[in-house]
């Protein structure tokens, strides 16, 4: 059976996941790409270095954001949200959500390419290059669905 994810449900898997992927484009090209973030019921918090992401997202700030569970391939659930990035650059606002972003990493073990080790040093011992960008998306629409009981392929 596949089915619609009721918006508990929905919240439910954004919240206590940590892994996901941004899709964007830049008018012409497709772009996937895998990230941390954190979800606080409004906007998902993320953090990246300067690269290719970041720039599309700049340039066309409308995305879309995909987590999933996956037991097999007869029972899963899965989101999707539409939304608009939004780079943070005030200061304490940027504070505040690195902090809420890594509280919620800290559960995790993270990946040495996620910069998770950065994160949790003082950026003023690093040169403005290293730092990392924070960023939200402003959650627009979330959908969900679910397989269970059989093969949905």
């Amino acid at each position: 059976m596949i089915g619609t994810l009721t918006p508990e449900e929905i919240d439910e898997i954004l919240t206590k996941h940590a892994t996901g992927r941004i899709g964007c484009t830049d008018g012409l090209q497709p772009y996937i790409v895998p990230v941390s973030y954190a979800y606080n019921g409004t906007y998902l918090v993320g953090h990246s270095r300067p690269g290719l992401k970041i720039d599309i997202m700049r340039k066309n700030p409308n995305v879309c954001f995909q987590t999933d569970e996956i037991d097999d391939l007869e029972n899963w659930r899965s989101v999707l949200v539409r939304g608009e990035f939004e780079e943070v650059s005030e200061q304490r606002e940027k504070y505040y959500l690195m902090k809420f972003l890594v509280g919620h990493l800290q559960q995790y073990h993270a990946a040495e390419t996620g910069g998770f080790k950065e994160l949790l040093m003082n950026s003023e011992r690093h040169p403005p290059a290293v730092r990392p960008i924070v960023f939200k998306i402003i959650v627009t629409e979330k959908t969900g669905r679910f397989g269970h009981g059989w093969a949905s392929y």
